[in-house]
């Protein structure tokens, strides 16, 4: 019996790896074990909760003020016994956070196969984002397996010189996440708040949008909202402190956006399906809207992601108050602008992500995702 271990410790990571510990449960040839780094605390834990996983172990790393620094050695020293008391087969790891970075390199160390899920995404400028693009980079290094959303991200690993056939497109995990998340009779308060209005969905914390990027960010949908009274906006605030500080410099008083507390994926998901358009510097809202036929509006300067933007259900807008204020304004007010962006088919995936990654990990025949260029696919 193949014993895989997977370990994750961001509510994003937990989206997408927490569908793929369950799928991993159903083969009888595979023994999983979960380790949390506990990067997140209560963010993380209200997934496992969605998705009913429960760690094996949970290095709870997470402390107040917490920096890079802090977060690297405390993972790196903690989960050395984890690893060799599990003496796992395989790890698995997910994106670009520091907890896949950290655990491979303890792999690496140990000699254990590492498995990169969501492999070869890039923007090709290790400082944007910080430190994710870097982290990815570094984990292609180590990986054993990468498994590619996408043909792109596949073609990324073969053209750094990754061998082909460690390289597997499968699609998105988060893509499988979401055939379990959205209901049809979804309710919720804010909701009922927005009524028939258009709704706004708002997400912001990335690290190097802090500041004044992040406030000019802000400044500019106001702007828009002032001028849109059948608008609400809906914005669940990152926990990090300068993001709320900014949020209440620039957004304090406006009565067309609630501020609420982190919302639970779950939430987050029947969110997107039922809103009128996106803004938001996350990655993992760049995969799951066009599932839904929602434009996103990607307050960042780069982006790992650029199939979206290919496709037409991104734009790329940056941080600059007018150039996000004139492309709010042009969705709201150019129905013919709004529609070209509701007629795409999502590029990253059909929602048997995990299903292939488990195929694989068996060494069962493997097949690349429909939307796959044949030409990448492993034979």
């Amino acid at each position: 019996m193949k014993k895989i271990m997977l370990v994750f410790g961001t509510r994003p990571e937990a989206i997408k790896m927490c569908p793929l510990v369950n799928e991993l449960k159903k083969r009888k040839g595979i023994q999983v074990v979960v380790c949390v780094t506990g990067q997140h605390r209560q963010m993380l834990d209200e997934v496992l909760s969605v998705f009913r996983v429960v760690p094996d172990y949970d290095l709870s790393i997470m402390k107040q003020g917490q920096t890079l620094f802090d977060i690297t050695a405390n993972i790196l020293e903690r989960i050395r016994f984890v690893l060799e008391e599990a003496a796992p087969d395989v790890v698995l790891v997910h994106g670009d956070t520091s907890t896949t970075f950290v655990t491979a390199l303890a792999c690496f160390y140990l000699r254990i196969p590492v498995g990169h899920v969501e492999a070869g995404l890039r923007t090709h400028n290790i400082f944007s984002p910080y430190p994710e693009e870097f982290n990815r980079q570094a984990v292609s290094i180590i990986s054993r397996y990468n498994f590619a959303p996408t043909q792109l991200a596949a073609r990324n690993l073969i053209q750094e010189g990754k061998d082909p056939s460690t390289v597997y497109i499968t699609g998105n995990t988060v893509i499988d996440a979401m055939r379990y998340t959205v209901k049809e009779d979804y309710t919720h308060p804010e909701l009922d708040w927005a009524g028939d209005g258009r709704l706004i969905f708002i997400t912001a914390h990335r690290r190097e949008n802090l500041g004044e990027p992040m406030r000019r960010m802000f400044r500019a949908i106001r702007r828009v909202l002032n001028e849109h009274p059948e608008c609400r906006a809906v914005f669940p605030i990152h926990m990090n402190p300068l993001v709320r500080e900014a949020a209440d410099a620039e957004l304090r008083g406006c009565s067309q956006i609630h501020i609420i507390e982190p919302i639970e994926v779950f939430d987050c998901h029947n969110f997107e399906a039922r809103c009128y358009l996106c803004l938001t510097d996350s990655g993992g809202i760049q995969e799951e809207c066009p599932s839904y036929g929602k434009p996103v509006l990607v307050m960042r300067d780069t982006t790992e992601r650029p199939e979206g933007v290919e496709a037409g259900t991104l734009r790329l807008v940056g941080t600059d108050e007018d150039v996000i204020y004139k492309n709010f304004k042009e969705l709201l007010e150019d129905k013919e602008a709004y529609l070209s962006m509701t007629r795409v088919c999502n590029p990253y995936g059909d929602g048997h992500a995990c299903e292939r990654i488990a195929n694989i990990l068996e060494g069962k025949a493997y097949s690349a995702w429909d939307g796959a260029d044949p030409q990448m696919e492993r034979r």
